[in-house]
């Protein structure tokens, strides 16, 4: 289960990167499809968190699992604060909306 979080992360990366490199007139479609990209790799993320025998409890404890610190390395700076929004409301159990 955690490979397909790792792909969902490694099509997300290199969205970004594209994203970074696009020219004007590709800008939004890049960034949209990393968008989209990210939030799969979130939903791929909260279903093997929600499958884990005893998921921590609290968002330190989460981010110390080896999986989760390893994503924490691999994501840009500027990546990082939402990933870490994400997975806070995946350990307090809330289900985000998210409007397109």
């Amino acid at each position: 289960m955690i490979i397909r979080v790792y792909e969902k992360l490694e099509a997300a990366l290199l969205d970004w990167e594209m994203m970074k490199n696009a020219l004007e007139d590709e800008s939004e479609e890049c960034a949209e499809r990393f968008e989209r990209h990210f939030y799969e790799f979130i939903d791929e993320l909260k279903i093997w968190y929600q499958q884990l025998d005893q998921p921590p409890a609290t968002i330190d404890d989460a981010e110390n699992l080896p999986e989760i610190s390893e994503m924490i390395e691999r994501l840009p700076a500027p990546l990082q604060l939402n990933f870490l929004t994400e997975l806070e409301l995946i350990v307090e159990g809330e289900d985000q909306v998210r409007y397109d």
